[in-house]
C-alpha cells in the first residue's frame, strides 16, 4: 500500500526553484555577448566607431527576425538593444571606443553599491528575484520579506552579486582609463554570462548545502513524498 504526503520545503529549495524560472538559458547569453564581440571586431579591423555601431545594431536586427520567425520571446534581444544603443549613444558622442563601454562599468558600479545596501537593510537584491516567482505576487509582491530565513539566505545571496559587480569594475575600469578596447570587449564578455555563470554555481552551492526552514509556507514550497508502507501482518488464526 502507498500514502502520500506533503513535506514542507526548505528555504533553500523554495529559492532554487523560482531562480530557476527566472534565469534565461545559453541563447540568451548568446544574444546579450554578440552585440559586443561584433562591434569589437569591426573597430578593430576599421577603427571606425559608426562603422562598429552599424555592425553592432545590424546583428541585434539579425537575432531579432530569427526570433520572430521562430516566434519566441525578444526578452534578450531587446535588453541587448537597449544596452547597445546606450552604449552607442556615449561612443558617437565622444567619438572614442572605449566610451562604449563606460554606461555598463558605471551600471555595474550603481548595482554592486545597491545590492550592498539592500542587503544592510535587510532588503536583499535576490529577495525581489525570488519574490517575483511567487504565486501571490501579484496580490501580496512582498511576501517573502516575511520569513526572516529566507531573507537571511537571499542576503547572503545577495553578497555573491556585491562581489561580482565589484570584480568587473575593479578589471574593466582601469581598461576604460588606459584607453584598452580589445581588452575592454574581451572582459565585457568574459565578465557577462560566464561570470553570472560562476556566480550562480556559487549560490547554486550553497542553496544546495543548506537547510533553513520556512518560517511562513511558500504556496509553492512543499512537495509530495511517497513512501512505501508493507502490508500490515495478520493475527494469528486461532486453532
Amino acid at each position: 500500500m502507498h500514502t502520500d504526503h506533503e513535506v514542507q520545503a526548505t528555504v533553500e529549495e523554495v529559492i532554487r526553484q523560482r531562480l530557476s524560472r527566472a534565469l534565461g538559458g545559453w541563447r540568451g547569453s548568446v544574444e546579450t555577448a554578440l552585440p559586443t564581440v561584433v562591434f569589437v571586431a569591426v573597430w578593430t579591423l576599421t577603427h571606425e566607431v559608426r562603422t562598429a555601431v552599424v555592425a553592432a545594431g545590424a546583428g541585434i536586427a539579425v537575432l531579432a527576425v530569427l526570433r520572430l520567425v521562430q516566434r519566441q520571446s525578444l526578452q534578450f534581444v531587446g535588453s541587448a538593444a537597449v544596452a547597445t544603443g546606450i552604449a552607442a549613444f556615449f561612443a558617437l558622442r565622444s567619438g572614442r571606443a572605449q566610451d562604449a563601454f563606460l554606461p555598463g562599468i558605471l551600471t555595474s558600479a550603481a548595482w554592486g553599491v545597491g545590492a550592498l545596501v539592500s542587503v544592510v537593510t535587510r532588503w536583499p537584491l535576490v529577495g525581489f528575484m525570488v519574490g517575483a516567482g511567487d504565486p501571490r505576487a501579484t496580490e501580496d509582491p512582498f511576501a517573502w520579506h516575511r520569513d526572516r530565513g529566507l531573507v537571511r539566505v537571499c542576503q547572503r545571496l545577495t553578497m555573491v552579486l556585491v562581489v561580482m559587480y565589484a570584480v568587473r569594475v575593479a578589471i574593466m575600469l582601469p581598461l576604460y582609463f588606459a584607453g584598452e578596447v580589445g581588452w575592454l570587449g574581451v572582459c565585457k564578455v568574459a565578465l557577462g554570462w560566464p561570470l553570472w555563470l560562476v556566480g550562480l554555481a556559487a549560490m547554486g552551492l550553497m542553496l544546495v548545502r543548506g537547510e533553513t526552514a520556512q518560517e511562513v509556507p511558500a504556496p509553492d514550497g512543499h512537495h509530495v513524498e511517497h513512501h512505501r508502507h508493507a502490508l500490515p501482518e495478520r493475527e494469528p488464526l486461532e486453532p
